[in-house]
C-alpha cells in the first residue's frame, strides 16, 4: 500500500525531484500509518497480498480464458438455428470458507457469458444458465480450486501471525 500511495503521488505530480520524493515519502508514510492504526491494515496483510499475487495473476488469466471459451459457446448457441438453448437454474454448494473467496466465485460466474449468479447464501449458490451444458461442473470448476488454494495461503499466513515469536 505504501508503494501504491507513493506511486500515485509521483504520477499526480508529473515530475520527479528530490523535494517531491521526500514530501511523497512523508505523506505516503503518514497515510500508511493512518491505515495501519485506524483501518485495520498491517504490514502482515501487505506481505500476504504479495504472496497471493502469483495466484491472483493465475486466477485472472484463467478467468479471461473461461470468458473467451464461454463467449464462443454462447455465440454458437446464438448463431446456430439447430441448437435450442435449455435455460436452467442450478443450485450447488462449495467448501469455500472466506467471504471474499465466495464473492469472487460468484463474480467470476457472473462475468462468464451465459451464466449469472442469482443468489449466494453462505456456501449455497443459485446460478441461472443460458443452457444446461453451461451449468455442468460449476461446483468443481477451476475457479473453486484456485480459490481454495488462495484460502490455504491466507490460512497459513493467519496461523503464522497468531503464533508466538
Amino acid at each position: 500500500m505504501f508503494l501504491l500511495l507513493m506511486g500515485v503521488w509521483l504520477i499526480l505530480n508529473g515530475r520527479i525531484t528530490l523535494e517531491i520524493c521526500i514530501l511523497g515519502l512523508l505523506i505516503s508514510g503518514a497515510m500508511f500509518a493512518f491505515a495501519c492504526r485506524f483501518l485495520d491494515y498491517s504490514v502482515h496483510k501487505e506481505r500476504m497480498l504479495f504472496c497471493l499475487l502469483p495466484l491472483l495473476a493465475r486466477y485472472f488469466w484463467v478467468l479471461v480464458k473461461e470468458i473467451v471459451k464461454a463467449n464462443v459457446c454462447v455465440l454458437g448457441i446464438i448463431l446456430s438455428p439447430e441448437i435450442q438453448p435449455e435455460p436452467a437454474v442450478v443450485y450447488f454448494d462449495t467448501e469455500l470458507k472466506s467471504g471474499i473467496a465466495r464473492v469472487m466465485l460468484a463474480d467470476s460466474i457472473t462475468l462468464t457469458p451465459g451464466t449469472i449468479t442469482v443468489a449466494l447464501e453462505e456456501n449455497r449458490y443459485c446460478v441461472h444458465c443460458l443452457d444446461r451444458e453451461l451449468a455442468q461442473g460449476l461446483e468443481n470448476s477451476v475457479f473453486v480450486e484456485l480459490l481454495k488454494e488462495m484460502e490455504m495461503v491466507m490460512n497459513r499466513w493467519d496461523r503464522s501471525a497468531r503464533s508466538p515469536r
